[in-house]
């Protein structure tokens, strides 16, 4: 089902990183534990331990039939919810719809397997490298550091991997993202994970690497 436009939103308007409702204001906030904060390091050039574990797989994306039309499928964890963005081209919304080269298609939502925070999927126009995107999408990215880049697979296609922090000023804390980037015959494809803080960015892991392991064109 296509929602009218829950599109990121600056930290002040909605501190989780959501989306707006095409008929509402911002979600509320969702109920978070309280409890230390990791401290933020820079983040490692390849996921080991747990953060290179997936998560249990649920249904798939990306296919016919599923939430978001997109130029490649990719499993799900279980209890994530995608949903597609309604009219992202629309330039009403650019500024929400768009980070440099790429325009967001697809969020699922990790609030029903208890994380703040999405996994998003982006594209962008034209033939390219998967690299050359990635870095137009994290250099339109405000405040960030500690950026490292590698080359990986996203199941058996060759990719662009980036892992980095952003600094929230409302929240005087940085967090960890993280994302990874495909070509494929219709464009680059880049999947990108934040979450509310480290601490969550660093549970959805599982998530985003099943996305990864599992991806394929089509």
């Amino acid at each position: 089902m296509e929602h009218p436009i829950r599109i990121m939103v600056p930290a002040a308007a909605l501190l989780v990183g959501g989306l707006l409702t095409g008929c509402g204001g911002p979600e509320p906030l969702p109920e978070v534990t309280g409890g230390a904060r990791p401290t933020v390091t820079p983040p490692t050039t390849a996921a080991t331990g747990a953060e290179a574990t997936a998560a249990a797989s649920g249904a798939r994306l990306g296919g016919p039939g599923t939430a978001c039309a997109l130029p490649v499928s990719f499993a799900l964890a279980e209890e994530w919810e995608p949903e597609a963005i309604k009219d992202p081209e629309d330039p009403e919304f650019a500024a929400l719809t768009r980070q440099g080269p790429a325009t967001v298609r697809c969020e699922v939502d990790a609030k029903p397997a208890g994380h703040v925070g999405y996994l998003r999927v982006w594209t962008t126009a034209g033939k390219g490298s998967a690299r050359a995107a990635l870095e137009g999408f994290v250099t339109a990215e405000k405040e960030t550091s500690a950026v490292s880049y590698r080359e990986t697979k996203a199941g058996a296609l060759s990719a662009t991997e980036v892992s980095y922090t952003v600094h929230n000023k409302l929240m005087e804390e940085s967090k960890e993202e993280r994302a990874f980037a495909v070509a494929t015959p219709k464009g680059t494809v880049i999947v990108h994970l934040g979450g509310l803080d480290t601490e969550e960015h660093r549970a959805m892991l599982p998530a985003y690497e099943l996305a990864r392991t599992t991806l394929k064109v089509g």
